[in-house]
C-alpha cells in the first residue's frame, strides 16, 4: 500500500541540508537568531537546535565561529583573530561613572530594581543615566517584581552579551579578574545623601573608566 501523501509532504531535509540552511540564516543576520527563529525560517519538520550544534562543531578551528549569545547564535571572528578586524580609527565613548557603576550593579544583580540599585551604589540613580543605557540597548526592562507597588526590573540584553562576547551573564569576570584588570576598586560608598543631580561628579564607585569602544567588524 503506498505511503499517504500527506505524509511525504511534510518530510524532514536531511540533517545535511538543515545544516546548510542554518548556516545560511545566520551568515545573513547582522544580529544574534534564536533557535525558534531559525525552525520558524526552515519547512517542517527540521530541528534547528540539533543542527546549530553541528555547525558549531564544524567551524572549530576555523576562522569564524559558530557562536551561543543568550538564547540566541551568532557566526562571529574567532577571539583570537579579532585584532584584525580592528581599524585604525578608534571611537570613543564616554560612560559617566554612575553608568558604568548602574550597568555593573544590572549584569551582577539582575534582576534588579531602580530601589535595589540605588542602595547598593548609596546614592539615588538619574533618569539619565538609565536612559543611556536602555538607548544603548545595553538593559531593558525586565519583570515587574511582585511586591508593593509591582517595580520594574532591569536585566542586561543579549547586545551587551555580544558586545562583550559573553554567553551569559554568568560569564562575567569575577571580583579578582576585574580588580587585577584595574576596574575594579576598594573605596568607601558615597555619601547615601549626595543628591541626585550630582552623580555623575562622584570620586567614589566601583568603577572608574572610560570606555573606549573599537570599531571592530566581526561579520
Amino acid at each position: 500500500m503506498n505511503e499517504p501523501l500527506e505524509d511525504s509532504l511534510f518530510e524532514a531535509p536531511p540533517a545535511a541540508e538543515q545544516e546548510r540552511m542554518v548556516e545560511a540564516i545566520l551568515f545573513a543576520s547582522a544580529e544574534p537568531v534564536s533557535v525558534a527563529d531559525m525552525n520558524a525560517r526552515m519547512p517542517h519538520g527540521c530541528d534547528a537546535s540539533i543542527a546549530v550544534r553541528a555547525v558549531q562543531k564544524r567551524y572549530e578551528g576555523r576562522g569564524v565561529a559558530v557562536v551561543r549569545v543568550g538564547e540566541a547564535w551568532a557566526i562571529r571572528t574567532a577571539p583570537d583573530l579579532g585584532f584584525l578586524m580592528q581599524k585604525e580609527t578608534v571611537e570613543v565613548r564616554k560612560l559617566s561613572r554612575a553608568a558604568i557603576e548602574t550597568l555593573a550593579i544590572i549584569a551582577y544583580h539582575q534582576p534588579v530594581t531602580r530601589a535595589e540599585i540605588e542602595e547598593i551604589r548609596g546614592v539615588s540613580v538619574s533618569r539619565g543615566t538609565v536612559d543611556q543605557l536602555l538607548e544603548l540597548e545595553w538593559i531593558r526592562f525586565g519583570r515587574r517584581r511582585m511586591t508593593p507597588g509591582r517595580p520594574v526590573t532591569f536585566v542586561v540584553t543579549e547586545s551587551f552579551l555580544d558586545h562583550f562576547g559573553l554567553e551569559s551573564a554568568r560569564d562575567l569576570p569575577g571580583l579578582q579578574e576585574l580588580r587585577a584588570a584595574g576596574l575594579l576598586e576598594s573605596r568607601p560608598a558615597p555619601d547615601a545623601e549626595a543628591e541626585e543631580g550630582s552623580e555623575d561628579d562622584q570620586q567614589d564607585g566601583l568603577f572608574d573608566a572610560e570606555e573606549d569602544v573599537i570599531d571592530d567588524s566581526d561579520d
